[in-house]
């Protein structure tokens, strides 16, 4: 069976061009526009995923259920057009983008009427396919901002992956990731922070995930986080600082768990961290200037580019550990403080 291809809800006009070096910040707070954001589209995630459209997920994919009941669960639709709703409501005079949908771990089954055949000769309609796990985002591009040249959307999105569930037991509270933040235009890397996260909602019915959802989108400070960001631009570390960094986290690997407890976590794995170092000297939007110099927002994206090569079910914790990490080396920057991947 074949996946359906989305279609895009914002035409892709011209490549968002490349800003290498921008020093002046937007000192105003978040900016609102009439006009809808159109950027180039890149994949927020990419590792083993494939875009689906929604249609795709309400027409040909099967809803897995509770083998000992046979309740059904919330299926990925359901959980998105909730948050959708959520998000209208929340936002009900902005512009809102159709959701962006990665699925990956296709589960392939069969109608029983196909039992005695073999795989290649089953008819499209004979078989049944669910994804194990789904990330989707939905955007507000009406909602603006912009650091170091880099065009900022507010967006909100969700997580939920079926192999944290206990599908083989009776039905019980299910497990879903919601968040709000922002996404850099410029790459499509997600900017997200603890305050805007939820990383465990429990919920055993629509309305009690709808109550969480909401809960969270009044909860959230959308200009404390623009700040925290822009605030990164002040600082910069050295080419050997950041070589220094780089080596510690390849370390960082293999501490024992005790010596671990005592410093910054970092979540980013060791392929990752090469690809930053990598990164440091080739991306052309987030690289060392001339000098050899690289300041923490460029880092930053660096860090999140990375992640996008990270497992659906593991994307947000680590883009949320490379915000507080980020935040971390700039506390030490400012404040002279000893960090371990600094010394």
């Amino acid at each position: 069976m074949e996946l359906i291809p989305v279609s895009k809800d914002i035409p892709i006009l011209n490549k968002v061009p490349v800003v290498k070096r921008v020093n002046n910040n937007s000192s105003s707070l978040i900016q609102v526009s009439n006009e809808p954001l159109q950027f180039q589209q890149n994949p927020f995630i990419e590792a083993n995923t494939k875009e689906v459209s929604l249609s795709c997920l309400k027409q040909d994919c099967v809803i897995p259920v509770f083998a000992k009941d046979n309740e059904k669960t919330i299926a990925h639709q359901e959980f998105i057009d909730i948050t959708n709703d959520c998000v209208t409501s929340t936002f009900n005079r902005h512009h809102i983008s159709k959701p962006e949908i990665r699925i990956s771990h296709q589960i392939k089954g069969r109608t029983p009427e196909a039992i005695h055949k073999s795989a290649k000769d089953l008819l499209d309609y004979e078989r049944t396919q669910y994804f194990e796990r789904m990330a989707f985002i939905i955007r507000i591009p009406s909602i603006t901002e912009t650091i170091n040249g880099n065009k900022l959307s507010l967006i909100v999105g969700g997580v939920r992956a079926y192999n944290r569930e206990n599908l083989y037991s009776k039905k019980s509270f299910e497990k879903f990731q919601v968040f709000i933040g922002f996404q850099n235009m410029v790459c499509c890397n997600l900017c997200i922070s603890t305050d805007g996260f939820s990383a465990e909602i429990k919920v055993s019915s629509y309305g009690e995930l709808k109550a969480k959802i909401m809960e969270l989108l009044q909860s959230y400070k959308m200009e404390h986080h623009f700040k925290s960001m822009q605030n990164l631009t002040q600082y910069q570390l050295p080419e050997k600082q950041f070589a220094q960094l780089v080596g510690r986290a390849k370390l960082y690997q293999f501490l024992p768990k005790q010596e671990k407890l005592e410093i910054p976590q970092l979540l980013i794995n060791d392929g990752q961290i090469s690809t930053i170092a990598k990164d440091y000297y080739q991306d052309e939007r987030f690289c060392k200037n001339e000098d050899g110099n690289i300041n923490l927002w460029d880092m930053y994206n660096l860090f999140t580019s990375a992640n996008k090569s990270s497992y659906i079910d593991s994307f947000l914790n680590r883009n949320i550990n490379a915000f507080d990490f980020t935040k971390s080396i700039s506390k030490a920057i400012n404040d002279g403080s000893f960090h371990w991947f600094l010394s």
